[in-house]
């Protein structure tokens, strides 16, 4: 396992934008991948310390720098798709396509990465096999698990929204 990051984005804009980040030096050095989730396999991941997957703009690979998470320390996160399980949506849930919470938890199992990362909507809690699923999952790969609902208020957003 090496110190250089992994990110999986399959949105092109967002996948250049990391490339710029990374760049500028505001996110670890690592490899942008723009494959869909579902072609990525555990040995494409096994020689990187980070793996950030769903990465979007950077948000995870950013916060751990910001609380003092070590670029060279090793964590799996994830901000899974949030269109099954949001209230702005039809809450499919699992019957969703973009439910790729099973994508990411075979990756895990497949990586078993001491640290993983994850972030949804609070709808997921209230959806049928939505958090239950997930924290079952993990618990089933030996993870032990904790949630937390934060408030956009707490990092000074002025809204409520969770």
């Amino acid at each position: 396992m090496t110190g250089k990051a992994y990110y999986n984005e399959i949105d092109a804009y967002c996948a250049q934008w990391l490339r710029n980040l990374i760049v500028a030096g505001h996110l670890p050095l690592g490899d942008v991948d723009e494959r869909d989730i579902r072609e990525v396999q555990p040995d494409d991941l096994k020689a990187y310390g980070q793996i950030h997957l769903f990465a979007g703009i950077g948000g995870f690979p950013l916060g751990l720098r910001l609380a003092g998470w070590p670029d060279d320390r090793p964590i799996l996160t994830g901000g899974f798709p949030c269109q099954p399980w949001s209230a702005a949506g039809k809450r499919g849930g699992v019957t969703d396509d973009r439910d790729l919470w099973p994508e990411m938890a075979r990756l895990i199992q497949g990586v078993r990465p001491r640290w993983v990362l994850g972030e949804n909507v609070p709808g997921i809690v209230k959806q049928p096999l939505g958090l239950d699923r997930v924290l079952s999952d993990l618990e089933g790969l030996g993870y032990a698990t904790g949630t937390a609902s934060v408030p956009a208020c707490a990092v000074d957003a002025p809204h409520r929204r969770e």
